[in-house]
């Protein structure tokens, strides 16, 4: 018999610590979904919650700012950089940037951008691994390095203080360069440096950067957040063509509303970066587990042995960030509670005792 109505069909209580992507939505930020709804309201950003955006935005990052929100991080990544190069520009980046590792080659092949990457022990750029590729700039055989791209916070958790940022920015801008920072995780650096998001941002010298909402507890959403306007060139033609214009971006428009308003958007971040140290907390106490990587924001990079994650992952799903090094990652989401971390270490140290 065919299903009459949706119906539920997971367990709403189950927790994972492979993403915060697989956290749900803020109640809050589904409450502010059904109060955009209703009515009608001009499409494609003309409406009135897009036009309240600015606003917040202007209020977290400074006067002149534009936001252009988008479905997803990828898309962000992708139209801001492409915003910031000519047709033969390139990227600097981390080798393990997700522009570079996770997003399928779009940067090059929707973006047509090359990427220079750069090995760093920490996830972060400095401007000495900056000018392993800043160089060139005249040679029609080489891409030119236009932009350079960070992370915050990295993609193996690590955090930029506001004063690395503005180094970066000064050394990337006295290049003839752009400063662009994918920030997925934006504010999970901001809740754990305990500065306000412009401190290493628009007043660090950041141009352009992706805003992420969705592994914050939104629905689905993220934004461009151009710094800089006489650094881009024709953002909103970008966005159209690679297909990341939401006709009814009213939805898309109200997440943000309800993680800024009232400073949702820190809160839940914060709670995430505390569960992430409870958790470093008891893995540093189990024999034959080693932390890889400061743990400063919602996520932790460890190694054990390979057999030992294979059967806690049976338990727990995750992923692992390494398999030939046995390195895994372990994120924490706003909706992870002390119980699933105390849930989670037990049955690592079971596993690590067999």
């Amino acid at each position: 018999m065919a299903d009459t109505a949706a119906q539920r069909r997971h367990d709403p209580d189950a927790r994972q610590f492979a993403s915060d992507n697989y956290a749900g939505v803020h109640p809050e930020v589904m409450a502010a979904l059904a109060l955009a709804n209703g009515g009608h309201q001009v499409s494609y950003g003309e409406d009135a919650y897009t036009e309240h955006l600015q606003t917040m935005m202007a209020g977290l990052f400074g006067a002149g700012v534009e936001a252009y929100p988008v479905f997803n991080g990828t898309g962000a990544n992708v139209i801001g950089l492409q915003a910031l190069t000519d047709r033969w520009g390139a990227v600097i980046c981390a080798d393990t940037a997700h522009i570079h590792s996770d997003e399928g080659g779009a940067p090059e092949r929707m973006g047509g951008l090359k990427l220079h990457t750069v090995a760093t022990p920490d996830g972060k750029l400095t401007p000495e691994l900056v000018d392993r590729h800043a160089w060139g700039f005249e040679d029609e055989h080489r891409a030119m390095p236009q932009v350079v791209s960070i992370t915050q916070s990295t993609e193996v958790g690590t955090l930029y203080t506001p004063d690395e940022v503005r180094a970066l920015a000064e050394h990337v801008h006295e290049l003839g360069m752009r400063l662009h920072l994918d920030g997925a995780r934006l504010a999970n650096a901001t809740a754990a440096l305990g500065v306000p998001v412009r401190e290493f941002t628009s007043d660090a010298g950041v141009d352009v950067l992706s805003f992420g909402a969705t592994k914050n507890g939104a629905l689905g959403g993220e934004a461009v957040v151009v710094l800089n306007p006489d650094g881009v060139s024709h953002l909103k033609h970008l966005r159209k063509l690679s297909m990341q214009l939401a006709s009814k971006m009213r939805f898309v428009s109200v997440q943000f509303e309800a993680l800024l308003a009232d400073g949702l958007w820190l809160r839940l971040a914060d709670h995430a970066n505390a569960m992430a140290q409870r958790l470093a907390a008891g893995v540093r106490e189990i024999d034959g587990v080693e932390i890889l990587h400061p743990v400063q924001a919602n996520g932790i990079f460890a190694r054990l042995p390979h057999d030992a994650s294979r059967r806690l992952m049976k338990r727990h799903r995750f992923y692992f960030w390494d398999e030939a090094a046995g390195d895994v990652r372990w994120m924490c989401s706003f909706d992870t509670t002390e119980d699933d971390v105390d849930a989670f270490l037990a049955a690592l140290r079971e596993e690590m005792g067999r």
